[in-house]
Formats: C-alpha cells, structure tokens, sequence
C-alpha cells in the first residue's frame, strides 16, 4: 500500500523505515526538510509542502499523523481543503480521545474517514514492531490492516496464551481494533497511565535499596528527627546495576521497562545526568479524570502521576507551608529564631 506520513520525528521516521521494509511505498512530509529528504535517501518519496504530499498521493489517500496532539487540530484544517471524500486520515499520536470524537465528526462531515491510533514502542519500534490500539470504522480499519501489520511486532517468540487459540483476532499479532473513534486513543491512554505506576514503583523500590546502608551512616542527635532505633538491621551496600539485572532474569517483575533500568544504570550508576525532573504529556491526567468520572478506583496510578508533578517541584510551595507550620509549633511564644533552625 502507500501512505503518506506527517511528522517525522523519532516514531515517524522509524514507522516509514518498517513500512518500506514491509514492502509498502511511504510519501513523507517534515517541516525538517533535512527528514524528508533522509528517509528520500532510503527509498520514500519527499514532499516540500502539504500541498505536494497529497497532490502525491494515489486516490483514495491514506494520511498518518505522527505529530504532537496540540498541532493536530491545525494540520487536520490545514488537510481538509486538499482531501477529498472517501480518503483516510490516521492520527498515531497521543491525542485525547474526547478529541478524536469531535474530529470523525467534523471529517466525516467531508467524506473523510477519521482514524485513532494509539502507538507504543518509541524509539525502539523500528526493530521490536508498534503495538497498536486502533479506534474508527470497522470497515476502514479493515482497509488499512495491512499497514497495521507491517509496523505491528507480530506474534514473534512469545508464547502464546492458553486457550488463546480459540478466540483468533490480531491481538497476538500486536495490533487491536477497539472500537468505535475514540477507543484506539482511550485504551493507550490507559496505557500510558498504567506505565507511569510501574515506572513509579521500580523507581522508588529501587530508591529503598539505595537507602538500605543507612544505618552505616552517623547522624547527630536532634529533637527534629526521629533517631533510627536500629541501624544495624540497615547496613547493607546494595550494587544496584547487578539487583537490576538479576530482576531480569526469571523475576515475576521483568519487563521491558526494566531492561531499560538496567540499561540505564550500567551507563550511569548514579544517574549523575538527570535532574530527576519528570513530565507528563497528558495521558496520565486523562486516565484519573476518566478513572474519576467513571467511578474506577485507581490510588496507584493517581500516586504515580502526584509524583511527576512533585518532581518537577510543583509542591515546593505546599513543602514550605509544612516548614512554616513546624516552626511555628516548634517555637515558644514570644521567640524570635530563624526558621532555619527547625527546617
């Protein structure tokens, strides 16, 4: 098949080198024109301009959107007068499912079918495939299914459920139609949501092994900090570089986003050039919104995105009121000290 792709960032570029390893035939477009003419280089076709892609492509044209959700709305406006009707658009991006609704609607509106992607795999798909959560009509999903195959990971060297063989479906190949528009992006934002727990909790078991020596360490008597009762049940130098790649070989917690720890800290045991600043991109806030709204309990993941926003010192403030209120506790009446004293 052909397709023409937006956006050619570290997805994009890595979906339209798999798809033309698959044997399908990529008209690319960047504002980077340095992009387009890389992947140019390795057999797609470069566009200078919207304009130029569409005019590109055979009828009816299939667009895939790999950009952030903020500029979608505007590239979508921008498409709308140079498409015409029976031709299909597929956001890959991140965007938010409530979005994805209005869109189909105001495309169908044109005669153009909507479609929602929500595409995991990063930097690494180009090698391990995309998993793929889709969302749009039945029968356009079906027309682009082998494109989905080709970016899919396939059903590969995994072992195969038991009794999955009974239910069929292109589940175990790594791609899923999940509904109507709207449901591709619903279910990786729930994804997204979920990734930010697991992350969550490697990060802060493996803070606690970083602090089990603690008791080795000499700290001074202080009426503001509870003393340690027994520091010697806490004298224990963990190499954290080895637990993490023991956990990986055979734990009932391996994961992909494991290997990445360990490959992380073997490159920077520690991890000297992060600040410890974390964003978000929007998912993990609209997965407790949905978990709000729909009465789904989910303290895990709600912890999980607190977390981000902390790192990025988001409750500098609300730690300083902790500060004040102490000192204020703390002090006898009429005292004059500096709040130093007691923070």
């Amino acid at each position: 098949m052909q397709l023409g792709m937006i956006g050619l960032g570290r997805m994009g570029a890595g979906m339209v080198r798999r798809l033309m390893r698959g044997g399908h035939t990529c008209v690319v477009y960047d504002r980077d024109q340095a992009a387009a003419a890389e992947l140019a280089g390795e057999g797609a076709t470069a566009a200078t301009s919207l304009g130029d892609l569409v005019a590109t492509l055979e009828t009816p044209r299939v667009i895939w959107l790999m950009i952030p959700a903020a500029a979608v709305d505007s590239a979508l406006q921008d498409l709308r007068g140079l498409l015409q009707p029976g031709d299909s658009v597929v956001d890959g991006g991140n965007s938010y499912y409530i979005d994805d609704m209005r869109r189909a609607q105001e495309l169908a509106a044109s005669g153009i079918t909507y479609i929602d992607v929500g595409t995991s795999g990063g930097v690494w798909g180009l090698e391990r495939g995309y998993c793929m959560m889709i969302g749009g009509p039945q029968a356009a999903v079906q027309q682009l299914d082998p494109i989905f195959k080709a970016l899919a990971p396939g059903a590969g060297t995994i072992a195969r459920t038991p009794g999955r063989a009974r239910l069929g479906g292109t589940a175990e190949a790594g791609y899923l139609h999940c509904g109507p528009s709207g449901a591709g992006h619903f279910v990786k934002m729930v994804h997204n949501g979920i990734e930010y727990g697991i992350m969550a909790a490697y990060a802060e078991g493996l803070n606690i092994l970083k602090h089990a020596n603690v008791g080795a360490q000499g700290h001074a008597i202080s009426a503001e900090m509870t003393p340690l009762r027994h520091p010697e049940d806490y004298q224990y130098d963990l190499d954290l570089v080895d637990v993490a790649e023991v956990w990986r070989r055979g734990s009932v917690i391996a994961s992909w986003l494991l290997d990445l720890t360990a490959t992380a800290l073997v490159a920077d045991p520690q991890l000297a050039q992060f600040t410890g600043r974390v964003s978000d991109s929007g998912e993990g806030r609209w997965t407790i919104l949905a978990a709000i709204e729909t009465g789904a309990p989910a303290p895990v993941l709600s912890a999980a995105l607190d977390q981000r926003f902390a790192s990025r010192g988001e409750d500098d403030f609300a730690d300083k009121l902790l500060s004040a209120m102490r000192f204020q506790l703390s002090r006898s009446p009429g005292r004059s000290s500096s709040p130093s004293s007691t923070t």
